[in-house]
């Protein structure tokens, strides 16, 4: 994902990554025989999520920083709970 020096467009591909994220992060089955694919893509998609919001960090507005910040935290609960599944 090309850095967007737009402050909208950053926060939307953040918001857009972290739902990403989250949809995978539901869906996952962890007792299914796609568990560990499905961990290797949930951990890709958290990365990407990660590195948008921190671009997004860059340019966002007071508004825009603190829900960027609420997403970094629920990534890390995301992060957390999966962790504690392996």
């Amino acid at each position: 994902m090309p850095y967007h020096k737009n402050k909208q467009q950053a926060f939307q591909a953040a918001q857009q990554g972290m739902e990403d994220a989250e949809e995978l992060y539901y869906e996952i089955v962890r007792d299914s025989a796609n568990y560990g694919h499905q961990l290797k893509h949930l951990k890709q998609e958290v990365n990407e999520a990660y590195e948008q919001i921190e671009n997004a960090l860059e340019v966002a507005s007071e508004t825009q920083r603190a829900q960027l910040e609420k997403f970094q935290q629920d990534l890390g609960t995301m992060v957390r709970e999966v962790n504690e599944f392996q």
